[in-house]
């Protein structure tokens, strides 16, 4: 039990910080690895190979972050039981999420592998990268079943309020990854392969960590009887679960119809964009933790009944994603181009040009990052409501403002119009979801504001 942190008592913004710390470190580390994998395949392999990883991006993501959704979707009544004190039914809804993962994850790997080449080809990826793309897409795909398994388990962990286990399974992946990309990438040349394979094998590290400690707690000591097919939990799980991952899915389509638009002005415009993205985790992952913790503390509060506790607990969490979203800007406005040169090889020809596209991105986004943090605090505090149908609306919005600033206002005013489709993304989802999380909030049972 001494993992398990019990937000239902004591300082909100104490809580939600000291939850989200860890993670915030976690989350920085899985980047700075993501990054190395970047960087080493940008030098070790050269620009081409860094824009066929990059072409890739947004089609990996579509499964990932089903993935994400799904898992994260299926811990929230975890959390909301774990709050309420009803440890028979958190039993039962860890064996449910156990189930489903594995359900879901193997089809998945099946359908993704299948439909690797035409998603390529429908993104219209240069010929000179396609090959090169496909390796990358396919091996990552092979491993989602890996990648599935550590996001329940990780999920789990959080919802009873443990965000240090996955700091350290993060750290273990991370010194894995990078080893293995040096080994792979640089002795073996096994090239983009070799980073992907790399990549699958620190998640499993990083599942097989979050398994041992689960299986310690003895919250999450199941029995025969939890195993068994309980529709209520079930479909609960399914309830918030789906919704979540069809919004991720809505998010991934409209950035792969801007992947599309990017790679109509050829490779070098693609690795810059693509430099650019290595780091956008770097600028999101604050914000990723912080909804994962705001997430954990609504659930919890909502479970227990303690909804002045709720109302507090987003008050303080906006306030921290607005310090914390302007000291992120800060840094990658100030540190951006040194960081960004590390992935290109400045013996490369398009060098210069690859770097000033990377950075002119980077800055936009940096200026405009405050959306993204509102965003995370307004859509987790939903989740952790149990709400999924305000952030599915919320994923309508930022598809409809990726793909039209991608492509309607681009043909209108001009190309330079596509450094602002992301951010034009956050602005449009943050509008929807806080007006729906504000009044769902101000819906709540009346009790003094703690």
């Amino acid at each position: 039990m001494s993992r398990v942190t019990n937000m239902t008592e004591g300082n909100p913004m104490k809580l939600i910080i000291f939850f989200a710390a860890p993670l915030i470190v976690a989350n920085f580390g899985q980047q700075l690895y993501m990054i190395v994998d970047a960087v080493i395949v940008g030098r070790g392999v050269g620009v081409d190979a860094l824009a066929a990883v990059g072409a890739t991006d947004w089609s990996y993501w579509l499964a990932l972050w089903v993935v994400q959704a799904l898992a994260q979707g299926f811990a929230i009544p975890i959390s909301q039981y774990f709050g309420e004190r009803n440890f028979k039914k958190l039993r039962q809804a860890v064996a449910a999420s156990v189930q489903l993962c594995l359900a879901i994850g193997i089809p998945l790997t099946i359908v993704c592998l299948l439909m690797a080449r035409p998603l390529l080809a429908i993104l219209q990826t240069p010929d000179d990268i396609f090959d090169g793309a496909l390796v990358y897409l396919l091996t990552m795909y092979g491993g989602i079943l890996i990648v599935a398994a550590y996001n329940m388990a990780s999920s789990i962990l959080r919802a009873l309020g443990d965000g240090k286990t996955p700091l350290i399974a993060i750290a273990v992946a991370a010194v894995t990854n990078i080893a293995l990309d040096l080994l792979f990438v640089l002795v073996f040349h096994w090239g983009i392969f070799g980073a992907a394979i790399a990549t699958v094998a620190a998640q499993l590290l990083a599942f097989l960590y979050c398994f041992l400690v689960l299986r310690r707690l003895d919250l999450v000591q199941l029995e025969k009887d939890d195993w068994l097919f309980h529709k209520p939990i079930v479909l609960n799980q399914c309830r918030l679960g789906f919704p979540i991952a069809l919004q991720h899915i809505l998010i991934a389509v409209g950035g792969m119809i801007l992947q599309s638009a990017i790679n109509k002005h050829g490779f070098v415009f693609i690795a810059g964009f693509t430099a650019t993205n290595k780091i956008y985790g770097l600028l999101e992952s604050s914000a990723v933790s912080l909804g994962y913790a705001v997430t954990t503390y609504t659930a919890q509060n909502y479970g227990a009944g303690l909804y002045g506790r709720i109302r507090r607990g987003l008050k303080d969490a906006a306030l921290a994603a607005a310090l914390l979203s302007v000291a992120v800007s800060a840094a990658m406005i100030l540190g951006g181009r040194p960081l960004l040169m590390l992935f290109i090889d400045q013996a490369s020809a398009d060098a210069g040009a690859t770097l000033d596209i990377a950075y002119h991105y980077l800055f936009i986004m940096s200026c405009l990052l405050l959306a993204l943090y509102m965003l995370y605090v307004f859509r987790n505090t939903l989740q952790g409501l149990g709400n999924a149908v305000a952030p599915l609306l919320a994923g309508v919005m930022e598809f409809a403002a990726r793909v039209s600033m991608a492509y309607v206002f681009t043909s209108l005013f001009g190309d330079g119009l596509i450094f602002f489709a992301e951010p034009s993304a956050w602005f449009g989802s943050t509008a929807v979801l806080m007006i729906f999380c504000l009044r769902e909030v101000s819906r709540l049972p009346k009790e003094p504001d703690l």
